[in-house]
């Protein structure tokens, strides 16, 4: 059973509630999923701190207090997969996406900690590297004729992706088959990153 919940990621009380209602509701959590994310654009030299922080406390932050808690019951268990989101800019940035680049940088290098930690329990975990996925976060760069043929142009694979094309990852790393899989970075990008 799948099973969604709305709560502040950056707020170490809320995660630990919510968690503890989908346990009593769902059962033990064997796979979780680190989606939660936000952007705040701005020029490095111009950035608020609030912006910086705000980003960080969601992209990053989030993802360490939600798989600390639910982590804690997958050691219990021996078992467990933790998939953290996060993007083709956990390894390239590009101008006013700072905050969001060390966010997403370090998510790429937490998994690669909690895997370090966690592997001997038979916790698998991983990232998927979304490209320039349609959604309602990129939408407005979609609706730029600039920015869409930029991006066009730049992926190999000549468009932005959809939310699918996240899919086979997502399945992968949730099942059997990738057991001996850990701390990978899935770049689901439409082959951006291996292009110059």
């Amino acid at each position: 059973m799948a099973q969604a919940a709305a709560f502040n990621v950056a707020d170490a009380e809320a995660v630990r509630l919510a968690v503890r209602d989908i346990q009593s509701s769902a059962g033990a959590i064997d796979i979780l999923v680190n989606n939660a994310g936000i952007h705040r654009y701005g020029a490095l030299l111009e950035l608020q701190v609030a912006q910086w922080q705000e980003v960080l406390d969601v992209n990053l932050t989030g993802a360490f207090l939600t798989a600390q808690t639910v982590a804690a019951g997958m050691v219990a268990r021996q078992s467990g997969k933790i998939i953290n989101i996060c993007s083709l800019m956990s390894e390239a940035g590009r101008p006013t996406t700072g905050n969001y680049t060390a966010a997403k940088g370090g998510l790429k290098m937490l998994t690669k900690a909690m895997t370090v930690e966690w592997a001997r329990h038979n916790i698998q975990v991983n990232g998927i590297g979304p490209g320039y996925i349609l959604s309602d976060m990129t939408k407005h760069l979609a609706d730029r004729p600039d920015f869409d043929q930029w991006v066009k142009s730049r992926t190999p694979a000549g468009r932005w992706g959809q939310p699918s094309d996240l899919v086979g990852a997502a399945v992968f790393l949730s099942a059997p088959a990738s057991d001996f899989v850990n701390g990978q970075i899935i770049y689901v990008d439409g082959g951006i990153l291996a292009a110059l």
